[in-house]
């Protein structure tokens, strides 16, 4: 869900750039920071981005420069008429001498700078940059399609590995039917000595207990209906991140449990890859919509 779009152009002497960054988020949330004036175009940006994208931080900058030709010089006539006005009766008083016109026009107020905004082209402005965020908001749901095509082949292969440690957990000596009774067996046959008093119906519990506790020919079986359902939502495309880190902490759940039933060590390093490669997995959803 990352992705970087921008924008620009100009407009009656003011140039206008719209940027838009988007980074991993588990919903959406936008930020905006427009300059005074174009409100506008915030509430489009916050309209029209959920009609695109579902997930990630997205932040929209939007900055307005002025040209060189984007202001212009006017003459403030009511104060230099007034100004005028005072010296020559000052002058005809003899207090004072008629200043010269480059004197006047150095008094603060009497030369304005009149901005091409203040006279009605903000609309325009708006217009302009509301089509520039338009572009910039195609440009980086492009981006992110892009990303999210790779990181198909990335997810497709880490649950190839995922399926690869499956089939040597159910593989291990220690998740065969056989090796479980073997065990179970060895586990009851020293019970009955340490406690020669032990009911028939006390017996049957503990039993069940024990081969409970280390089967875990379960787990690898919804692990692998796990990798079923997860290449089915690969192949559906779409909106889809939010379904896939749900399935991985699913993931997750059974490969603890084969972990913690595990009494062999080569079933427990396998169920410890399991988790690395289903975390390095769940990094990657992040990044889907």
């Amino acid at each position: 869900m990352t992705g970087f779009a921008r924008a620009d152009g100009q407009n009656e002497g003011y140039a206008w750039t719209v940027e838009l960054k988007s980074v991993n988020g588990r919903s959406l949330e936008i930020r905006c920071r427009v300059p005074a004036g174009l409100e506008i175009v915030e509430q489009i940006a916050r309209a029209e981005i959920p009609r695109r994208l579902r997930r990630g931080n997205v932040n929209v900058a939007v900055v307005v420069t002025r040209t060189a030709s984007a202001s212009q010089l006017r003459i403030n006539r009511p104060l230099l008429d007034q100004l005028l006005a005072l010296a020559t009766e000052l002058d005809r008083s003899g207090r004072a001498v008629v200043p010269r016109l480059d004197s006047l026009l150095g008094i603060r107020g009497v030369i304005e700078t009149m901005d091409e905004a203040d006279t009605g082209s903000t609309e325009r402005l708006a217009g302009e940059v509301e089509i520039g965020l338009r572009t910039a908001l195609d440009r980086l749901v492009e981006a992110r399609l892009a990303e999210g095509a790779q990181l198909v082949s990335v997810l497709a292969r880490q649950m190839d590995e995922i399926a690869v440690l499956v089939d040597v957990a159910t593989a291990s000596a220690a998740a065969q039917p056989a090796a479980v009774r073997e065990r179970l067996k060895a586990q009851v046959t020293a019970l009955l000595d340490a406690v020669p008093a032990l009911s028939e119906e006390r017996l049957a519990q503990e039993a069940a207990l024990l081969a409970a506790r280390c089967d875990v020919r379960e787990e690898l079986d919804r692990l692998r209906a796990h990798i079923r359902a997860a290449q089915d939502l690969l192949a559906e495309g779409g909106s889809i991140g939010r379904r896939f880190d749900f399935l991985c902490q699913e993931f997750n759940r059974e490969a603890n449990t084969v972990c913690s039933k595990s009494s062999d060590v080569g079933l427990t390093r396998t169920g410890l890859a399991l988790k690395a490669a289903i975390e390095q997995m769940r990094e990657q959803v992040q990044n889907i919509e």
